[in-house]
């Protein structure tokens, strides 16, 4: 019986392998900042839904403020 991999410490990572979880946590954060930022500065009636559940929502790591591009906001009437 196969045991489960260990998690590996930021130590055991090579140099690409950092450099790759640096990266990802950067979109993420900027992602959840835009989303934030962007509902921040919406009313009410451009939001669909509740304007806290996306607040919500966007906590969740990469799936909520993409989610939220793609679904939170209604489209401008130009």
């Amino acid at each position: 019986m196969r045991s489960r991999s260990k998690k590996k410490a930021w130590k055991d990572l090579n140099a690409l392998q950092r450099a790759g979880v640096v990266v990802m946590g950067g979109a993420q954060i900027a992602l959840f900042v835009a989303a934030q930022k962007d509902i921040s500065q919406r009313s009410d009636a451009e939001i669909q839904g509740n304007r806290w559940a996306w607040r919500a929502a966007c906590l969740i790591n990469f799936v909520g403020p993409v989610s939220y591009f793609l679904f939170g906001r209604r489209p401008n009437k130009r």
